[in-house]
């Protein structure tokens, strides 16, 4: 009879757990859903309001609504020309952090230990502690004409001809390199510090070469970390736009200072948010694109 008044008992106190557990997650929950709301979620409907209006909202004149912006690309073809070219940009650019950063995370998460990961650690993350300004105005220094590049070129070599990389392409790509290489090698880190030294010795036991390790084993298992920094890197990327304008002056022309041009000089609110949200839409594409992989690679794991 006991056991049956406790049976009975039982989905009560199972319900009132539930709806107490939920409540607690709905409190906690709520500061972090109003900052989102209030910083992130209203910012945006403001932006697509603006979006859909013929011209800046200015006090004193009528609204009139439009979609032309959303037709920029088909009546400014250059506008194709200029979104290749921060596509093209955010391909060299992870395709350069991964080269660099899954070696680094790799070597980081199994060669090293102690105090010394924990100085690798700190160089990693050291851009991050950096003003994103004084990054790349560094980087003049370094890359112009008379700079620390071509004063150490002319140092070994004292009849070599004036080098500078400023005002180029690669310097751009050197300067978001640097900005976004930390994102590449510390989700790789977490990738490759989860597989198991018995996996990696299992093969080497069984004749297998470390090109053949790496190509088999180490890089599907890094392989969600390596997607994971690329998104990471390659979405803010595209829409950068401090260091096409520092670092590549006339030919740093990309879909971010597109639209910064729209909102500080031009002051077309409406086109910059509409070339704004259509950069959204790509990004949201290429989220679906990469979770189904993640999944899949998830899944198969």
């Amino acid at each position: 009879m006991m056991s049956t008044a406790n049976e009975a008992a039982a989905p009560p106190v199972r319900a009132r757990w539930r709806l107490r557990s939920g409540w607690a997650s709905a409190v906690l929950l709520t500061p972090a859903y109003g900052w989102l709301t209030l910083a992130v979620f209203l910012p945006l409907c403001a932006m697509l309001f603006f979006s859909f209006l013929k011209s800046s909202p200015i006090p004193g004149r009528p609204l009139v609504y439009t979609i032309d912006n959303y037709l920029a690309f088909i009546k400014r073809p250059y506008l194709f020309d200029v979104a290749w070219t921060s596509i093209e940009i955010g391909l060299w650019t992870t395709g350069l952090c991964a080269l660099i950063g899954l070696p680094a995370a790799l070597a980081l998460a199994r060669a090293t230990s102690g105090r010394s990961k924990h100085i690798l650690f700190l160089l990693i993350i050291l851009p991050f502690w950096t003003n994103g300004l004084v990054r790349v105005f560094s980087w003049t220094m370094v890359l112009r004409e008379g700079g620390i590049l071509d004063y150490a070129l002319h140092w070994i070599f004292p009849a070599a001809p004036t080098f500078s990389l400023l005002y180029s392409f690669p310097a751009i790509i050197i300067g978001l390199v640097h900005a976004y290489l930390p994102y590449m090698i510390l989700t790789c880190y977490l990738s490759a510090s989860a597989i198991e030294d018995a996996t990696i010795e299992a093969a080497r036991s069984l004749g297998a070469r470390m090109p053949v390790v790496f190509w088999k084993i180490l890089l599907p298992l890094c392989l969600p970390g390596l997607i994971s920094g690329s998104i990471l890197i390659f979405v803010p990327v595209i829409g950068s736009f401090m260091e096409p304008r520092i670092l590549g002056g006339r030919i740093g022309v990309t879909m971010g200072t597109v639209i910064e041009d729209q909102f500080t000089a031009a002051f077309n609110w409406p086109l910059g948010a509409a070339l704004s949200f259509t950069m959204l839409a790509v990004v949201l594409l290429i989220f679906a694109a990469s979770s189904r992989v993640l999944a899949g690679r998830v899944g198969t794991q």
